[in-house]
């Protein structure tokens, strides 16, 4: 068996075609081949007619997947000029897109730690289902990153102002939230999910969902909704802190003081980024942009910093340049959209505005 079956198993049961990640000592975090091991067999199977329904499952106990293999973007964006990583999230980012449009029910089971990268091949599928255990979140900016991986148009579409929120903070969200948030569509216990695969094998996803699906746990976000939604209709990032710190409740000044322990540069670009998404239309133009602003930040300090800190030498004390939000000049955030010429992602096509029903 070589490295790329045992890092993404696949198989067929009856009418349902299986992908688990398979990397569970790293939480399943993503790689190129495996990207490219998930593209090739949804090429197979949606051709297939014997194939009705793909499920993504995460081999382990901790959850479907922590994001994308950060380590090797570390390496390559230190040592070497970036191109590994851009090629890398060129396929990954087609790879979303393809989810967000697959012609067949893509069922995410999203149980859990979901991040990054792992809310991409989830949170764009027709069939998203969470549990008690759901822990997501796109967490960049700690890292010197923004929301990617089409993170920045589903948190976008969120309710008033909780994407702006879950972005810039980081946030981990439960099941409810997650569901509150439009990050998910069905709770299903955590015991009840190993009958709710097996039976896809042989009935229809809606047949099974009534089977196993319920009501899920409230959340947190509901009764926070106030504050936030007040707080983070800010111009700009530094006037979201001073609206968190000053509105009183204990939740909006601790929201205040983890955004000013992130990258300054990544919350302006990223607050940018999210209001630009809601401008850009459909998820391939959102993730066009968000191409451009991941290849800008292989040349900036604060990827390669903030990874240092969190992943590689785990001081977490980020040295962040520029270090206040202050110094984070609008020229500064504009060059991470700049157009990339011959290098664009180029996904949107005349079908873009399609959905897929059954």
């Amino acid at each position: 068996m070589t490295g790329a079956e045992q890092s993404v198993l696949l198989h067929t049961d009856g009418r349902a075609a299986h992908i688990t990640l398979n990397r569970p000592k790293s939480l399943n975090a993503l790689d190129h081949t495996m990207v490219r091991s998930i593209d090739a067999a949804l090429t197979v199977w949606e051709q297939d007619p014997a194939i009705e329904t793909v499920v993504i499952t995460g081999a382990g106990e901790r959850g479907l997947c922590a994001g994308g293999d950060i380590r090797s973007i570390h390496e390559d964006a230190r040592d070497r000029d970036g191109t590994a990583s851009a090629a890398f999230w060129r396929d990954e980012y087609h790879l979303n897109a393809r989810i967000a449009r697959y012609p067949k029910p893509y069922v995410a089971v999203m149980d859990g730690i979901v991040m990054g990268g792992g809310v991409g091949i989830s949170a764009h599928g027709s069939v998203r289902v969470v549990t008690e255990r759901s822990r997501i979140a796109m967490p960049e900016t700690g890292i010197g990153f923004v929301p990617d991986v089409g993170g920045t148009y589903l948190l976008a579409l969120a309710p008033g102002e909780l994407g702006t929120h879950l972005a810039l903070t980081g946030a981990q969200i439960d099941a409810g939230d997650a569901l509150r948030c439009g990050l998910a569509d069905h709770y299903v216990p955590s015991a009840s999910l190993r009958r709710l695969v097996d039976d896809l094998a042989d009935i229809p996803v809606w047949d099974a969902l009534d089977r196993h699906a319920g009501p899920s746990p409230e959340g947190q976000l509901a009764d926070r909704r106030e504050w936030i939604d007040a707080c983070y209709t800010a111009d700009t990032v530094e006037e979201i802190v001073q609206r968190l710190l000053a509105h009183g409740d204990p939740a909006a000044k601790e929201a205040a003081e983890t955004l000013l322990a992130k990258s300054p540069t990544a919350l302006k670009v990223t607050l940018a980024a999210l209001r630009r998404a809601r401008r850009l239309g459909p998820l391939e133009r959102v993730l066009e942009q968000e191409y451009r602003v991941s290849c800008a930040a292989l040349a900036a300090p604060d990827l390669v910093e903030g990874i240092r800190a969190q992943v590689i030498d785990k001081d977490r004390a980020p040295r962040w340049s520029p270090a206040t939000l202050a110094e984070v000049t609008d020229a500064d955030v504009a060059r991470f959209f700049t157009p990339l010429g011959e290098r664009e992602l180029a996904l949107a096509g005349p079908d873009t505005t399609e959905e897929v029903v059954w």
